[in-house]
C-alpha cells in the first residue's frame, strides 16, 4: 500500500466503537465521526462491508490495488478484508454504512464509487438515529431494507487509480496526485523517478493495467468530480488541471464519464440545495 506522509499530517486510528458493530445482527449498521483535514486514518479492515461516505468534506481512500477520492454526494464501497488508509484532503463529516456483505450481493468484491442520491444520504441520516440492536419490523429494519434497496441500483463511477508497486512509477504517480495540474511532460515525470520515458511507457501498463495518459486522466477525473461537487465552473476546474482549453477538457469527460461537465455541475447544484442537505464547512 502506498505509504507517503505528508507534513503535519495526524495518524488517527479507527474507532474501537466500530469493531462492536461488524457483530452486529442487524444487516446495515450506521456510524458517524468527525475528522479533521489531514487526519489519516491508518490501515485498517473490517468483516463487514463498509459504504464509506461523509455528508460534508472529501476523503482519499487507498488499498493495495488503487486509490479513489470521495467527494460529498458519492460513495465508495469497500468489501469486506480489504485493508484501506483513509486521508482527509478536508474536514470531514462521516456517515459510513457497515453492511453484511450477504444482504448486499450486487456491490461486488471490488471496490467501487457510487453515487449517492438524495434518498439514501437521508436513509443514511435516520438510520443514525435508530438503535443498533433494531429489529428487521422496527423503523430501524424498513430504513436499513430501503438503504439495500437504494445501494442496488446506485450507480458506478467508472473512475478509479490503480496504484502501482515499482517503487520508480510510485514516486510518479505521488507527485501527480499531489499537483494534478502540473504542466510536465512524460519527461519531466521520468526524471523525477530517475527513470527513462520508455522505461515509465514499459512498466506503467503492466503495473497499473493503463497507459501513462489514460492513468493521468483518472487523476484528472477523479479531482474535476472534486471541483465540481464543490461547484467551480467547468472553465475553471479545465484551467487548474492544465487543459488548453475548455472543450478539451469536456470532451475527455464526456468520452470517459458519457456526461458533459456541464450538465452534471447542473446535477451537482440541483443536490446541493436539496432539503436536508447540510451546509458545506
Amino acid at each position: 500500500m502506498p505509504k507517503p506522509i505528508p507534513p503535519t499530517i495526524r495518524f488517527v486510528s479507527p474507532s474501537k466503537s466500530v469493531e462492536a458493530l461488524q457483530a452486529a445482527a442487524a444487516p446495515v449498521a450506521a456510524f458517524a465521526r468527525e475528522l479533521e483535514y489531514r487526519d489519516w486514518l491508518t490501515a485498517h479492515s473490517h468483516e463487514r462491508g463498509q459504504l464509506l461516505y461523509a455528508v460534508d468534506g472529501v476523503m482519499q481512500v487507498r488499498t493495495s490495488q488503487g486509490v479513489w477520492i470521495v467527494p460529498p454526494l458519492r460513495a465508495l464501497w469497500v468489501p469486506p478484508n480489504v485493508a484501506h488508509a483513509i486521508r482527509m484532503l478536508t474536514r470531514v463529516s462521516m456517515r459510513t454504512l457497515y453492511i453484511d456483505p450477504a444482504r448486499a450481493p450486487a456491490l461486488g468484491a471490488r471496490c467501487r464509487l457510487l453515487e449517492v442520491s438524495v434518498l439514501l444520504r437521508e436513509l443514511i441520516l435516520a438510520l443514525l438515529q435508530e438503535p443498533v440492536d433494531y429489529a428487521a419490523d422496527s423503523r430501524g429494519g424498513h430504513v436499513g431494507a430501503l438503504i439495500l434497496s437504494e445501494l442496488a441500483r446506485a450507480p458506478a463511477i467508472p473512475v478509479e487509480i490503480p496504484w502501482p508497486n515499482d517503487r520508480r512509477l510510485v514516486a510518479i504517480c505521488e507527485a501527480i496526485l499531489e499537483d494534478p495540474g502540473r504542466q510536465f511532460v512524460l519527461a519531466d515525470w521520468a526524471g523525477i523517478a530517475g527513470a527513462s520515458e520508455r522505461t515509465v511507457i514499459r512498466l506503467f501498463p503492466r503495473e497499473t493495467g493503463l497507459q501513462f495518459r489514460h492513468w493521468v486522466q483518472q487523476v484528472h477525473l477523479s479531482e474535476a468530480l472534486v471541483r465540481l461537487s464543490r461547484g467551480d465552473p467547468v472553465g475553471v476546474v479545465a484551467q487548474a488541471l492544465g487543459y488548453k482549453s475548455q472543450s478539451a477538457f469536456s470532451n475527455m469527460f464526456r468520452r470517459a464519464l458519457n456526461e458533459a461537465p456541464t450538465r452534471y455541475l447542473q446535477r451537482e447544484e440541483k443536490l446541493r440545495v436539496a432539503p436536508g442537505r447540510p451546509p458545506s464547512q
